[in-house]
């Protein structure tokens, strides 16, 4: 697969302002106060096999050994004994598609598919057949990406013992040095590289491209896209592919990165076996000069593309940041972070306003990949509105520079910054070794020390002790000088009078003069007392599980399960009502629009003031509607477990309904079908729900209309069993059952009484659709050469024989296996064949397994046709023992490795107290899987797998 680029902030990912995915980490930056063009310099790079500690005052990690071969090769492994017998492994070359010649663009991908294509020590196609063995499925646990400037191979590992440990070390050494890169093989690759480039080239990723080559004039990034250039990945030999790697694929450009349950010792030693007799022949290939930042003004550019959101972005581009990491440039960093966190409070305010200029906006720096810097505030604009949208986050940036960030403001980003620091500290222990393969992999991409969450937080105190406003908002001038501001603006239809008329727009508001931000006004959390606590009048311990159930006086119940997954990590769901099952069947659902339950804010105090007065508390508040339930949702540490209650208690008491967080949904539904339909993809998982369902209302995917003509008093009436219907609550993690208890008891324990539920009966009514006599059809209307065939076949429900269900699943993993070989391996026609099954615990007689498969529109008689002889193969015939055995392995690894987060029996847990089946499947759901046999995949297969049942729709271009 390619990589995405570095994402810079999370708010922008939560905004998904189409088109400009691609940032990276923020940074700090020396600007010129002059305004004159700072040309790139020659980054600072270290001596092959140096870390970045070697040159700074930055202290590592003291838990991650550093080292380095005499090869040059360096590596960095960090024991980590939570989860037991887990670890993450990771290769990385410094070398990406920036690196590629004018005939190789795209190689460098091409290159990564290759690894997996044989080599001196694995036959072509065995490799991924080896990791399956060892428990390892291919996509979730053996990966690989590349960038512009990197590839990452990626094993995570179900068990640290010798056979697997060794085996994963041989595999990545193979493919750093001993790849044959066969004619043949590169061959038969072509279809499966060039089915991902149908699949990426969307209209958000055209804009990309469009932004880029804006911001970025004549630089290098604009003419080596990871995925390439379609003639040369069509064309080229494998000369051109093994030319890349011989030239890059070098000692001193490799990490290697473990972490996880072993010893570091014996680790070290087989990491300096496999890869300490590594040397290479021929010359190295050279870094690339990515290009000049030419001279720049106040520019606009258009870019029309059908199917996207209006969205804009101003920017400013300056030279890249050159100096190395230090504790100077980290407090720095810290000051600018602060500063702009307080400008995204300000553009999050103004869209949560009654009538928003835009739907939501942010503002960040970004590390072009060395070849600039770029200060950017981006937004969403509504429908023909995106004039407002420029106007405000002009003035918002203007404001921000003429006056200043206010103390209060600063002072409540530093509260909150601070908290997410000291729960980082708090479960450090406990993160997973593939978080922490990724901590080292994105510091050492950026020649950044790997530090310890410890340190950072030290380093932030002593960074924001006494830190005034002034200093921030000085520091915030400079983040916005360079080339600019370039003005970019995405648009689904043509703009009237086009660039012209965006720089109009822009000189219009900046002769509008902005006043000083107001103060905050003081504020206190209003929620803290829900009355006398709740009375506990059964409590019952179910001991294999370690799992308590608890009942109070006004009929919650409360489901506690204390686990040491997860330092200073507690997980709540707050399960009401019956969801799905409550709402009528010919009635659209809103559970599109249900985020405006938790925007909407509550009677005394807005979401934006609520923000602001738990700053320092560690809090969530999410709403979904599933088949069983309305759930209020979120994750806490154990010491705002009180906080937590208390904001769920005042959502369910007194929420405000307001309506300003609907209509901003609303307005964003105005565009989102000309988006599905912009892909095959889009088409497919907006009407799929509903078509899965025979047409039931509460799947289906709304209108324009509907959307459009939706009021808050509907979802609000939808929503109504949130006030009055059974509670059931369920909190995992890092607690105790008293604390929990005590935290339930003072806040929905505490409410007045709420009905219990009952055992729950299964629900019937909810139909499979009957197979088609031919393929539906929907159309969608991106590129001619993309379509999707997909398969479906009706089975059960979970209890109507959940051993039937373990066994289907295993069926589904060997349907997974057959068509990744048959489709992608041996014929090339796909990068990735899909296989789903569901067995709802909740509707009677509904469940499914199906297929699919993204190809060209020529190719889907020939994929429904592989399929049904597939299907027809397992039904008369019985699988053979090494393919049972690659199929349950891995999914067997993947349930222990669930069985070891909070996230698993928060769900898994949810509804066993009104219906204990739901306990017996998770004791049974491993030794359920171990006894599947040959003879029993073939009677699901003969079950299931019916042509006459075949349900069938393919998404195909518009003609």
């Amino acid at each position: 697969m390619i990589g995405s680029p570095r994402a810079a902030l999370a708010l922008i990912v939560a905004l998904a302002l189409a088109g400009f995915a691609g940032a990276a980490p923020l940074k700090a930056q020396t600007a010129s106060p002059s305004g004159a063009v700072a040309q790139p310099q020659a980054r600072a790079s270290l001596e092959p096999g140096q870390w970045p500690q070697a040159i700074t005052d930055v202290a590592p990690d003291p838990e991650i050994r550093f080292g380095t071969l005499p090869n040059g090769m360096r590596y960095a492994i960090r024991r980590q004994t939570i989860p037991e017998g887990q670890a993450a492994l990771r290769l990385r070359i410094d070398a990406g598609s920036l690196m590629e010649r004018d005939d190789q663009q795209g190689l460098a991908h091409f290159l990564e598919h290759m690894a997996f294509n044989g080599s001196e020590a694995v036959p072509e196609g065995e490799m991924i057949k080896i990791l399956e063995r060892l428990g390892l499925a291919f996509g979730a646990d053996t990966n690989a990406s590349t960038g512009f400037d990197e590839t990452i191979y990626k094993l995570d590992l179900p068990r640290t013992d010798a056979e697997t440990v060794s085996t994963s070390l041989m595999l990545l050494r193979e493919t750093a040095m001993n790849l044959l890169i066969a004619q043949d093989a590169v061959d038969r690759e072509r279809g499966i590289v060039l089915s991902e480039e149908r699949a990426r080239d969307t209209p958000p990723y055209r804009l990309y491209k469009s932004r880029l080559a804006f911001l970025l004039k004549d630089q290098r990034l604009n003419d080596r896209y990871p995925i390439g250039d379609v003639e040369v990945l069509r064309t080229a030999p494998a000369s051109a592919i093994r030319d890349f790697y011989q030239a890059y694929y070098r000692p001193e450009r490799t990490l290697l990165v473990a972490a996880g349950d072993f010893d570091v010792d014996a680790m070290e030693a087989q990491i300096i076996e496999a890869f300490g007799g590594w040397t290479v022949e021929g010359p190295a290939g050279d870094d690339p000069d990515l290009g000049q930042i030419p001279p720049r003004g106040l520019e606009a550019r258009v870019a029309v593309e059908p199917g996207v959101q209006a969205a804009l972005q101003m920017a400013w581009v300056r030279a890249p940041d050159e100096r190395p990491d230090s504790q100077a440039r980290r407090r720095g960093e810290v000051v600018e972070q602060l500063g702009f966190s307080v400008l995204n409070r300000r553009l999050s305010a103004l869209a949560r306003a009654s009538d928003p200029p835009f739907l939501g906006a942010g503002a960040f720096v970004n590390d072009e990949f060395g070849a600039a810097e770029t200060t950017s505030i981006l937004a969403n604009a509504q429908q023909g509105r995106w004039r407002e949208a420029l106007s405000a986050i002009e003035a918002e940036q203007r404001r921000l520079l003429q006056h200043g960030v206010r103390q209060d403001e600063l002072d409540r980003e530093i509260a909150e910054y601070r908290a997410r620091l000291q729960a980082n500290v708090a479960g450090a222990a406990t993160r997973r070794p593939s978080a922490l393969a990724q901590q080292i992999l994105g510091a050492t991409a950026q020649d950044q020390v790997v530090t310890s969450p410890a340190d950072d937080l030290a380093l932030f105190d002593a960074a924001v002790d006494g830190l005034e406003a002034s200093a921030v908002s000085r520091v915030l001038a400079q983040a916005f000088q360079g080339q600019g501001p370039l003005i970019f603006l995405a648009s689904p239809t043509p703009i009237e009078g086009g660039e012209a008329a965006v720089l109009a727009a822009y000189e219009t508001s900046r002769a509008n003069p902005v006043s000083p931000p107001e103060a905050l006004a003081q504020l206190e959390w209003p929620y803290a007392s829900f009355g006398t606590p709740g009375k506990v009048v059964e409590t019952r311990e179910i001991a294999d599980l370690d799992t308590v159930f608890i009942r109070f006086e006004n009929g919650v119940r409360l489901t506690v399960k204390p686990t040491r997954f997860q330092d200073d990590e507690i997980l709540i769901s707050v399960n009401v009502g019956d969801g799905l099952q409550s709402l009528p069947a010919d009635a659209q659902s809103l559970a599109w629009a249900a985020q405006a339950f938790a925007e909407g804010g509550l009677g005394q105090i807005t979401a934006e003031d609520m923000e602001r007065v738990l700053a320092s508390r560690v809090y969530g508040l999410r709403l979904r509607v599933s088949d069983e339930a309305f759930t209020l949702s979120g994750e806490t540490r154990p010491e705002d477990l009180d906080v937590q209650m208390q904001v769920m208690g005042a959502y369910l008491t007194d929420p405000a309904w307001r309506g300003e967080a609907f209509a901003r949904i609303q307005a964003a539904g105005a565009t989102i079908h000309e988006q599905y339909e912009a892909t095959a993809n889009g088409v497919l998982s907006r009407d799929l729900a509903g078509l899965l369902h025979a047409g039931d209302r509460r799947w289906t995917f709304p209108s324009k209309e509907e959307i459009a003509d939706a009021r808050l008093e509907d979802l609000r009436g939808q929503l109504a069993p949130l006030g009055n219907a059974p509670i059931e609550v369920v909190i995992i993690g890092d607690t105790t059952v008293e604390k929990a208890t005590e935290a339930v008891a003072q806040t929905l324990g505490a409410l007045p009484p709420r009905p219990e539920r009952t055992a729950a009966a299964q629900t019937s009514g909810v139909a499979f659709p009957a197979a088609p006599p031919a393929p539906l059809r929907r159309t969608h209307k991106g590129r001619d050469d993309q379509s999707i065939g997909y398969v479906a076949w009706p089975s059960t429900d979970f209890f109507a024989d959940p051993q039937a269900a373990r066994e289907a699943a295993v069926l589904g993993e060997i349907l997974r296996l057959r068509l990744t070989e048959e489709l992608r391996e041996s014929q090339g026609a796909t990068y990735s064949p899909s296989v789903n099954y569901n067995h709802s615990y909740v509707w009677e007689g509904w469940g499914y397994m199906s297929a699919s498969v993204e190809i060209p529109p020529a190719g889907l008689d020939a994929f429904f046709a592989d399929v049904a002889e597939i299907a027809a193969d397992l039904r008369t015939t019985p699988v053979e023992a090494d393919e049972l055995e690659r199929a349950r392995q891995p999914r067997l690894e993947r349930i222990a490795r669930a069985r070891v987060t909070n996230g698993y029996w928060l769900s898994e847990l949810s509804g066993g107290q009104a219906d204990p089946r739901r306990l017996d499947a998770i004791r049974a759901v491993i030794p359920g899987t171990e006894r599947v046999t040959a003879e029993d995949v073939q009677r699901a297969a003969e079950r299931i797998l019916r042509p006459d049942t075949a349900w069938k729709i393919e998404v195909v271009p518009e003609e």
